[in-house]
Formats: structure tokens, C-alpha cells, sequence
């Protein structure tokens, strides 16, 4: 397997903790995608994700793999034993449900906030982001407050139960601690009272798959 991207970039790093809680971050080969250079919007690359976007899963026979529920939820059944999507339906339901969330209100806004409301990743990427659109910097601001209501909302969450998604540590998790990591990129502060939210992602921070992924 081959796995497309760039490190140090949110969505990347989604799909590289999911690899080490897996045990398999040395069984896949990893292909630098210029995201700087806009590699990713490219017609070589375009080619194998439509979206432009990383990363992307290649496997052996040929098939690309993008978004990164799918290349998480694909490697987490390789084995037949899921630890991160779940094992049941309602598991995989509530799963489901709340990683989503967590890309919609905080991942994505963050990122938006960060493409559109900041200089991001620099003007070469920038030029496929609107640049000229006049109402850039304004829908900017809203997606950063957005994103700061996403975290009030993962906080509440997380005063009544150990993890995203419940009891134990899921896609959905993996996703939120990508969301943090995207506002920190754009200087988005943890709000101060989100004393529960703070507490999980310090204890998230010392897995060993995410404070040393692939």
C-alpha cells in the first residue's frame, strides 16, 4: 500500500494516527504530495483524487482510496478486528455521527477559517482557494467562529463521557484532535472555560500514535 500526502498538514495526520493504532505505519510506503507547489492540483494528481485533495490510500492492485473515513475505515477492518469504527452497528452508527461532526464544526471550519481568513498555505495554493472572491475575510471570521462553537460543543460532550464517541478512543476522536491541530495552525485558542475539552486532548496528546505518528 502507498498512502499520498504531506506531512504535518491536518487531514494527513488523521490517516497517519489511524495507521499507527493499527500497527501499520511500516507496512505502507508514503508519497510526498508538494501541497506548497499545489501538487495536489495538478492533473497527474488530479488523476488519481478528482478532489484535490490528501491523502489518498493506493492500494496494491491499483485502486486510490481518498477522504479519510473511508482510508480509516478501510484499514481498520483489514484485519477483521476494528478498533477505531467500531463493532457493532450502533457503535459504528454513533461513530459516525460524531466524527462527522467533528469535521463539519471544527475540522472544516478551522481549515476554512485558516484558507480564507488567513494568508494560508501561501500564494501558490491561495490561487485555487477564490482569491478574488470579496467576501473572503468575512466568511473567514464566521468559519473561525464557527469553529469556536464547534469546541464549546466537544467540551459539553466530553463532561459527560471519557471520549467523542463514548466510552473508548475512535475515528471520531482522531478527528476533533485533527480539528485542534488545524486551529492551532490558524491561531484559533481553545476557549479558557473548555476546561473538559483541554483535559481530553492533553491525555490524547500522550498516545503513543499521536505524539508519534507514521
Amino acid at each position: 500500500m502507498r498512502i499520498h500526502d504531506y506531512p504535518g498538514f491536518p487531514n494527513p495526520l488523521r490517516v497517519r494516527i489511524a495507521l499507527a493504532e493499527k500497527g501499520l505505519s511500516s507496512e505502507v510506503e508514503f508519497v510526498l504530495v508538494d501541497l506548497p507547489a499545489a501538487e495536489h492540483k495538478q492533473p497527474p494528481f488530479l488523476a488519481i483524487n478528482p478532489e484535490g485533495t490528501v491523502p489518498v490510500l493506493e492500494l496494491d492492485d491499483g485502486t486510490f482510496i481518498s477522504e479519510c473515513t473511508a482510508i480509516t475505515d478501510y484499514l481498520d477492518n483489514l484485519d477483521g478486528d476494528p478498533v477505531l469504527t467500531g463493532t457493532t452497528l450502533k457503535e459504528r452508527a454513533v461513530i459516525q455521527m460524531m466524527q462527522k461532526r467533528g469535521e463539519r464544526e471544527l475540522l472544516y471550519a478551522a481549515g476554512n477559517y485558516y484558507h480564507y481568513g488567513t494568508p494560508g498555505a501561501g500564494p501558490t495554493v491561495a490561487a485555487y482557494k477564490l482569491p478574488n472572491w470579496k467576501g473572503r475575510t468575512e466568511w473567514g471570521a464566521l468559519e473561525r467562529d464557527r469553529a469556536i462553537a464547534g469546541m464549546r460543543y466537544f467540551d459539553d460532550v466530553l463532561s459527560r463521557q471519557t471520549y467523542i464517541a463514548g466510552d473508548t478512543f475512535s475515528m471520531a476522536d482522531i478527528t476533533v484532535y485533527a480539528g485542534l491541530y488545524f486551529a492551532d495552525i490558524g491561531e484559533i485558542a481553545i476557549p479558557d472555560e473548555c476546561e473538559s475539552l483541554k483535559a481530553w486532548r492533553t491525555r490524547i496528546s500522550e498516545r503513543p500514535s499521536v505524539n508519534n505518528p507514521a
